[in-house]
């Protein structure tokens, strides 16, 4: 699984040796922060995937790393399964699109909302340091619910 690190300059997605084998990448990748347009999160990124792999490993529903190239342009992909993944948009980037299996996609999202500091730091640790404005559960209308005594 990457591992996101970010500054107030860019987001860094850092690749394991494994994951730099099945993408067919040396480096990790470097995103200046002011080309991120939006982060979504998911819980299929299959449905995400667009082109073919060039250069790239795909099993399909199992494993896709590398390059994907489409009539829209290159995107980075690292999808593991069906695990929860984040996709994030990119505009004057090496890359259109990253689509990446991580479980850090929320704290990825609220990281990006805060001034981060000028070293790098992991977004889960980022995140961590903000206070989380936390709602009430919504209140369902209609029968209660029975409850075992």
């Amino acid at each position: 699984m990457v591992t996101l690190l970010l500054d107030r300059t860019r987001l860094e997605v850092e690749l394991s040796p494994l994951e730099r084998a099945v993408s067919f990448r040396r480096e990790n990748l470097h995103i200046p922060r002011e080309c991120i347009v939006k982060v979504q999160l998911t819980d299929d990124a299959w449905t995400w995937l667009r082109g073919v792999g060039s250069p790239g490993t795909h099993v399909p529903l199992l494993l896709a790393a590398g390059t994907w190239k489409s009539a829209n342009g290159d995107d980075f992909v690292l999808i593991r399964r069906h695990k929860p993944s984040v996709v994030i948009d990119l505009e004057g980037a090496e890359f259109q699109r990253l689509v990446l299996t991580t479980r850090h996609g929320p704290a990825l999202a609220q990281a990006l909302r805060l001034d981060a500091s000028a070293e790098l730091a992991e977004v889960t640790d980022i995140a961590a340091t903000a206070s989380i404005p936390v709602q009430g559960a919504p209140r369902r209308r209609g029968k209660p619910a029975v409850r075992p005594v």
